[in-house]
C-alpha cells in the first residue's frame, strides 16, 4: 500500500541538548567540520545511515537515546560549545563590516538553483553549485546577502543506468518538513504567502521557506500549497522541467514572486530592504519588472514614477551575471506567450509593450517575435558580468548586437572569475594537516604558501590516503550501480578490485552537453586501452555526469562511454559513476591526481570543477578555456592544444584527442611515476631521479598548485571582487538615483529621452588636424579639430573622443588610446568645434578617428545607451 500523504515529525529534544536543533537547521554544518564531527560522535552508525544529514539523524534517534545523551555531561558541554561557536560566527563582525557605511546594507541574490548540500537537492550543476558557494562565502565574509530561489518538489532528477547503459531518471519527492528549512509565518502563525495572477482568472500562490546558510537567509518559494489548482501546485515540481509554458511560470514566480517574498520577509523580520539586486542568469530577470511595477503602481507608492523613471531607478542598483557561452543556452519564449501572461495583470501599472521591448531581439541577427531572457536581464541592469575573463570576451561578442557601432571590447560586460568555497570542497584531511602543522590562524588567513614547508613524503602519503578513500567509494558506488542495472551479487565480485590506490587517477565529472565532449577520450579506443593497461605508467579514470532528460545526444555519449567501461579487459581501470552530486564530489575531487576537462573552446563559461580539484592538490589537464585560460601558468598542470575554431568538427576532435593522448603518454603519466627524464609541465623541467620512490617534480607541482591557485580560485576572492567591482558601485548608483524622491532618476530619464530624440540628427561634419610635418616623428604634437553638429544637445551631453594608434593596412586601429576633445568654440546653429592635442608616441603607421558618445554622470559606461556616431 502507498500513503496518500506523507509528512515528517520533528524530534523534541531535551532541554540540555536542545541547541542541536539549531545546529542541524543552520546549514553552516555543511562546511563546518567540527559540527559534523559532533553529530557523528553521538551515534556513528546512525550518522552514516542518515547519510550525514543532521535533521534526518535527529529524527532517527530514539527518545531513550536522546535522554541518555542529555544526561551525559560531556555531550552537553560539547553541544553548548558548538552552539556558542555558531552564535559567535553569526554575530561577530567580519571582513565586510570593516568597509563602513558606504557598503550596501543588504544585497538580494536571485538564482534558479542553489547547491549547498546534497541534503537540500535544489541544484543541477555548476550554476547551482556556484550559487551555493556564493552564499557560503558571503556568510563567511559577513556580506549581508539574501538568497532567493524556488523550492522544487522533486529537485533535479536522480540518475541510474539501464542494463544497456541508457540514462534513467527518477524524481523522488522531497518533504520540506524533513529538510533543514523553516516556513516563514505571519505573526498570527499562518503561512506567509505571495500571489501572482494567471490567465483565465487563475492565480499562483506560493509559501516561503527559509534556509539559513550560516549568516545568509535563503528564501525558497513553493507553489505546492492549498489554494492552488493542480496545475499551479505543479509549477515548482521539478528543476528545469516541462515546456515553455511551465518554465515561464517558474521564472515569473522566481523573479516577480521573489521580490514580493523579499518584501514580506522585510515586513515580518525587520530586515533591511536590499540596496542591490543581483540577477544570477536570465531565469530570474523578471525581478526587474516587479521592481519597476513597485515604483509605478499608485497602489504601492504615493508618488508613482513614469516607466522611464522607474527603469532608470531600477537599473542603477541591478547587477546581471551571465553564465552562458552559447545563444542556445539562453531561455527564449514566444513573445505572444509573454503577452498572454502579462495581460492577466502581472504588472498592471507597466505598459505591456515596454515589457515586450525589454526582451526583444531587435538587433542584427536577432529573431523577431522572440523574448530573450538574457537580453532582458542586460537591459534591466546597469552592470553586467561574465564568469571568467575569456567568458567576458565571449559574452561581449555574443551580445554585441545590443551595442551596435561599438568594438566588442567596449561592450559594457565585465567579468568576475568564479571561485569555489574552500571549506566546503577541500578535504578534511588536508585542512586537518594544515591546522596541525601551522595552526588555525594560518588556515583562516589563507596561508596556502605554507604548503612549501610540508615534507614531500607527507604530501605523497596524504595524496595516497585521499586516493584510497576514492577507490573505496568508487567500489561501493559501482556495485550499487550494477545492482540497479539488474546484476546479481554473484556477478559482481570483480567490483571489489576495481581501481588501484597506487595508480595515476584521472577524474572527469560534469554535466553532459555535447560541447563538453565526454567521449573525446574514446576517440581512439585502442590507444586509450593502451594507456589504461600500460605496464610501466598505467592510468585509471573515474567519470561521472548527468545529461538533461531531454538531451538524447548527451545520453548517447554516456551510453557509449559506459559500454566501453563495461569491457572486462579495462573495467578495473575505468568506471562511470551515475548520479553525480555533492556527496560523490566529496571524495572524487580530493582522490584524483589529475582533473580532465576538454570542452570545445571557448564554450566553457568557467568550469569550477577543476578549481575544486586544484585546492585538493590535483593537477589540471585542460583545454585553455574558462578559468584555466587565465590561471594556467605552465607549472600547475597541462594545457591541451586546440585546433583552429574554423576547423571541421570531426578533424578538430581528432586533433585535440590526439594531443590529449600524447600528453598522457609522454608527459603526465611518466612524471607521476617519477621517471628520470620524463618531460613535465613548463619550467619545472625533467623529473628528478626517484631514489626514495617519490616523484619529487610531481609533488613540486602539487605544492605550486596549492600555493598559487588556492587563493586565486577561492570564493572569498570572488565575493570580494563582486563587492568592490559591482555591489558597491551599484549601491552608490542606486542611492543616488533614489535620493530626494528619485530626483536623479527623473532627471536621467528626461535626459535619455532628449538624447535618443536628438541622436539621429547628430553628426561629425568634418575632422582635420594640424601640427605634423611631412616627416612626422615620435614626440610630435598633433592638434585634432572635430566639427560636430549637436543640434539641440549641448557639449555637456556628449563626449567627443579621438581614438588613435597603429593603423593596419585595412585602416583598422590597433593598440588604441583614447582622449576626450574639449569644446573649443560654438559656431552657431548647433555646430561646435571640439579640439585637442595628442602626442605621437609610436613609430610606424599611425592613424586616428573621432567619435561622439552620450555623456552623463549617472551612466556606468559610455556605451550604456548603445548610441555612437563615428566620423
Amino acid at each position: 500500500m502507498k500513503a496518500i500523504r506523507r509528512f515528517t515529525v520533528r524530534t523534541v529534544l531535551p532541554e540540555s541538548i536542545a541547541q542541536l536543533a539549531k545546529l542541524a537547521v543552520n546549514l553552516r554544518w555543511s562546511w563546518h567540520q567540527p559540527t559534523r564531527e559532533l553529530f557523528a560522535s553521538l551515534d556513528p552508525v546512525l550518522w552514516e545511515e542518515s547519510r550525514r544529514d543532521p535533521v534526518t539523524f535527529l529524527g532517527s534517534v530514539s527518545r531513550s537515546q536522546l535522554q541518555r545523551l542529555a544526561n551525559d555531561s560531556s555531550v552537553v558541554a560539547r553541544v553548548q560549545e558548538a552552539a556558542a561557536d555558531l552564535n559567535e560566527y553569526l554575530d561577530e563582525p567580519r571582513w565586510y563590516q570593516s568597509l563602513g557605511e558606504s557598503a550596501p546594507r543588504c544585497i538580494a541574490y536571485f538564482s534558479p538553483e542553489f547547491g549547498i548540500t546534497e541534503v537540500l537537492p535544489q541544484y543541477s550543476g555548476g550554476l547551482g553549485i556556484l550559487a551555493g558557494d556564493h552564499l557560503k562565502a558571503a556568510s563567511d565574509l559577513g556580506v549581508p546577502l539574501i538568497g532567493v530561489g524556488l523550492l522544487y518538489q522533486a529537485g533535479y532528477f536522480k540518475q541510474s543506468l539501464s542494463r544497456d547503459a541508457w540514462q534513467q531518471e527518477t524524481y523522488p519527492v522531497v518533504d520540506p518538513d524533513g529538510l533543514p528549512l523553516t516556513l516563514l509565518r505571519e505573526r498570527d502563525g499562518s503561512a506567509a504567502q505571495i500571489e501572482l495572477p494567471l490567465p483565465d482568472g487563475r492565480r499562483l500562490l506560493a509559501h516561503i521557506w527559509r534556509a539559513d546558510v550560516g549568516r545568509v537567509p535563503l528564501l525558497l518559494l513553493d507553489s505546492n500549497v492549498p489554494g492552488n489548482d493542480d496545475a499551479a501546485r505543479g509549477v515548482t515540481d521539478r528543476l528545469y522541467g516541462g515546456g515553455a509554458h511551465h518554465r515561464l511560470q517558474q521564472e515569473l514566480l522566481l523573479g516577480m514572486g521573489g521580490v514580493k517574498a523579499l518584501r514580506i520577509f522585510q515586513r515580518i523580520t525587520g530586515a533591511p530592504a536590499p540596496e542591490v539586486f543581483h540577477t544570477n542568469e536570465g531565469h530570474a530577470g523578471f525581478l526587474g519588472i516587479e521592481r519597476i511595477c513597485e515604483l509605478m503602481d499608485p497602489e504601492v507608492t504615493s508618488s508613482p514614477l513614469s516607466w522611464d523613471e522607474a527603469l532608470a531607478a531600477g537599473r542603477a542598483s541591478t547587477v546581471f551575471t551571465t553564465h552562458t557561452p552559447v545563444p542556445a543556452g539562453i531561455d527564449r519564449f514566444d513573445a505572444a506567450l509573454i503577452r498572454h501572461f502579462f495581460a492577466a495583470g502581472l504588472a498592471p501599472a507597466v505598459p505591456l509593450d515596454n515589457v515586450l521591448a525589454l526582451g526583444a531581439e531587435n538587433y542584427d541577427g536577432g529573431t523577431p517575435g522572440v523574448f530573450n531572457m538574457a537580453v532582458m536581464g542586460l537591459r534591466l541592469a546597469q552592470r553586467a558580468n561574465g564568469v571568467a575573463k575569456l567568458h567576458g570576451v565571449v559574452s561581449r561578442e555574443m551580445f554585441a548586437g545590443l551595442w551596435p557601432g561599438f568594438d566588442h571590447q567596449e561592450v559594457p560586460i565585465t567579468s568576475v572569475t568564479n571561485g569555489v568555497h574552500v571549506p566546503t570542497w577541500v578535504d578534511p584531511k588536508i585542512s586537518g594537516l594544515a591546522r596541525e602543522r601551522f595552526g588555525a590562524d594560518a588556515e583562516a588567513n589563507g596561508r596556502w604558501d605554507l604548503v612549501y614547508n610540508v615534507r614531500d613524503e607527507d604530501v605523497w602519503a596524504l595524496r595516497r590516503k585521499l586516493r584510497v578513500a576514492l577507490v573505496e567509494d568508487v567500489r561501493r558506488r559501482l556495485r550499487a550501480s550494477w545492482k540497479k542495472r539488474g546484476a546479481a551479487d554473484a556477478e559482481l565480485a570483480w567490483t571489489d578490485s576495481v581501481l588501484d590506490p597506487d595508480i595515476l587517477t584521472i577524474g572527469f565529472a560534469r554535466r553532459v552537453p555535447t560541447y563538453k565532449r565526454l567521449t573525446l577520450m574514446l576517440r581512439e579506443p585502442e590507444r586509450l586501452k593502451a594507456l589504461l593497461l600500460n605496464e610501466d605508467h598505467p592510468i585509471q579514470l573515474v567519470v561521472a555526469g548527468k545529461s538533461h532528460p531531454a538531451d538524447d545526444s548527451g545520453k548517447r555519449m554516456i551510453q557509449d562511454l559506459v559500454r566501453f567501461t563495461d569491457d572486462p579487459e579495462v573495467r578495473h581501470r575505468i568506471v562511470f559513476l551515475p548520479n553525480y552530486d555533492i556527496a560523490m564530489a566529496r571524495t572524487l575531487f580530493p582522490g584524483c591526481d589529475v582533473w580532465l576537462n576538454n570542452p570545445l573552446r571557448p564554450l566553457e563559461a568557467c568550469g569550477t570543477s577543476g578549481m575544486k580539484a586544484a585546492i585538493n592538490g590535483a593537477l589540471n589537464l585542460s583545454v585553455l578555456d574558462g578559468w584555466w585560460d587565465e590561471m594556467y601558468d605552465g607549472d600547475n598542470g597541462w594545457a591541451i592544444p586546440t585546433a583552429n575554431n574554423g576547423a571541421d568538427p570531426t578533424l578538430r576532435d581528432d586533433i585535440e584527442a590526439s594531443a590529449l593522448y600524447e600528453l598522457l603518454e609522454n608527459h603526465v603519466a611518466p612524471r607521476f611515476y617519477g621517471d628520470e627524464g620524463a618531460v613535465g609541465a613548463g619550467a619545472a623541467g625533467p623529473s628528478e631521479p626517484n631514489h626514495e620512490g617519490l616523484p619529487h617534480q610531481w609533488i613540486a607541482m602539487i605544492k605550486h598548485t596549492l600555493a598559487t591557485l588556492g587563493p586565486a580560485v577561492s570564493a572569498d576572492r570572488m565575493l570580494r571582487d563582486y563587492v568592490s567591482q559591482l555591489y558597491q558601485p551599484a549601491a552608490v548608483a542606486g542611492r543616488a538615483a533614489g535620493a530626494e524622491s528619485f530626483k536623479q532618476a527623473k532627471e536621467l530619464a528626461a535626459w535619455v529621452q532628449k538624447v535618443r530624440r536628438s541622436w539621429p540628427q547628430l553628426m561629425v561634419e568634418h575632422v582635420d588636424s594640424v601640427g605634423v610635418t611631412e616627416d612626422p616623428q615620435i614626440g610630435d604634437t598633433l592638434t585634432v579639430n572635430a566639427y560636430v553638429v549637436l543640434h539641440d544637445l549641448t557639449p555637456e551631453d556628449v563626449s567627443v573622443e579621438v581614438a588613435y594608434g597603429q593603423a593596419l593596412e585595412s585602416d583598422e586601429l590597433q593598440d588604441v588610446s583614447m582622449m576626450e576633445l574639449p569644446a573649443a568654440e560654438h559656431l552657431g546653429n548647433g555646430r561646435w568645434l571640439f579640439s585637442g592635442n595628442i602626442s605621437i608616441d609610436r613609430s610606424g603607421p599611425f592613424g586616428y578617428t573621432v567619435r561622439v558618445l552620450p555623456s552623463h554622470p549617472a551612466l556606468a559606461s559610455k556605451a550604456e545607451l548603445g548610441l555612437i556616431v563615428n566620423a
